[in-house]
């Protein structure tokens, strides 16, 4: 009898574990990051950074689709510092995407 306990309580164990390995599976966003060139970057954009960001180049940039929902993240240097800047569809400026590690250091400016 405590063997056929033993194996009910393992077989519930292993149905709950299976359960919730599936429910993170299925939240998991998926999201399609695509390489662009700089030069393809809308106006609107290039024009914010040499604005707000004096000083610092455009390293790379890429659009990305999460949701149905385009952005554009743009990788700008100047020195040391590194900075990932998003944008929407339209080009506006959404936020300051957070460092990697943090060596980096935010310094925008206005």
């Amino acid at each position: 009898m405590k063997k056929v306990l033993f194996v009910l309580v393992l077989m519930m164990s292993v149905l709950v574990i299976n359960a919730q390995a599936t429910k993170t599976t299925e939240n998991k966003e998926k999201s399609i990051h695509t390489a662009i060139k700089v030069s393809d970057l809308k106006k609107s954009i290039t024009d914010n950074i040499a604005k707000d960001y004096t000083g610092f180049t455009i390293k790379e940039a890429e659009s990305v689709t999460k949701n149905n929902t385009l952005t554009y993240h743009v990788v700008i240097v100047k020195d040391a510092t590194t900075e990932t800047l998003v944008y929407d569809k339209e080009g506006k400026f959404v936020k300051i995407h957070a460092p990697k590690d943090a060596t980096q250091q935010s310094s925008k400016k206005k």
